[in-house]
């Protein structure tokens, strides 16, 4: 689990407790933009529900649609080249493969990138530095869907998020063919609880 407090990263629930009136969650989404991007866009765009997008420098073909995320209100952040974990690398390694995929989304979007979301979760100090010189806010969860565990029984995703949801919580999903089986399914449960889908600032 995170230090939140210790290391101060900006997702803690009560860091979002002010941000609505109502109960508002955070939709995110890792590991894009990925071939399930439009089946995703569309049940968002149903539900209208707004969402991050964490995505990885290695998946950034201009053939997805971006634009579409951009023009529909959905905040694009950063998730590294390829996904490894930066714990492992050294300073100058971190830096420049965080900059890196900074730069490849600004570069597509032409948008100042402001949230970045390190692999696996997994963050030290040097991460930290980095992300400090870089201007960009890092972003974690506290609920995760398990999604990419349960591919063969997507329904196990709704559970994980239904059981531990509360006001405020981050959301961890993927851009993966089971979440799409589930997501308008989950949305609609949430909703009928009472939740909304709001978004840190842009």
């Amino acid at each position: 689990m995170y230090d939140w407090e210790n290391k101060d990263i900006w997702t803690n629930k009560r860091k979002w407790a002010d941000h609505s009136n109502s109960k508002s969650l955070i939709l995110t989404f890792d590991d894009g933009p990925s071939s399930v991007l439009i089946p995703i866009l569309d049940i968002l765009k149903r539900h209208e529900a707004k969402a991050m997008f964490f995505w990885q420098s290695r998946l950034l073909h201009k053939q997805r649609p971006w634009k579409r995320v951009v023009e529909e209100g959905h905040i694009i952040g950063g998730h590294s080249l390829r996904h490894r974990d930066l714990t492992r690398l050294s300073l100058e390694k971190q830096h420049h493969d965080i900059k890196s995929n900074k730069e490849h989304i600004e570069n597509l979007t032409g948008q100042k990138m402001k949230y970045f979301r390190p692999p696996y979760g997994q963050f030290n100090e040097d991460t930290l530095s980095v992300l400090d010189k870089l201007d960009l806010i890092p972003f974690l969860w506290e609920v995760a869907g398990l999604d990419w565990e349960h591919k063969q029984d997507p329904e196990h995703i709704i559970h994980h998020v239904i059981n531990y949801v509360e006001e405020g919580s981050v959301i961890l999903l993927h851009e993966l063919k089971q979440t799409v089986l589930i997501l308008d399914e989950l949305l609609t449960e949430l909703k009928a609880e009472g939740y909304t889908f709001g978004l840190p600032p842009k």
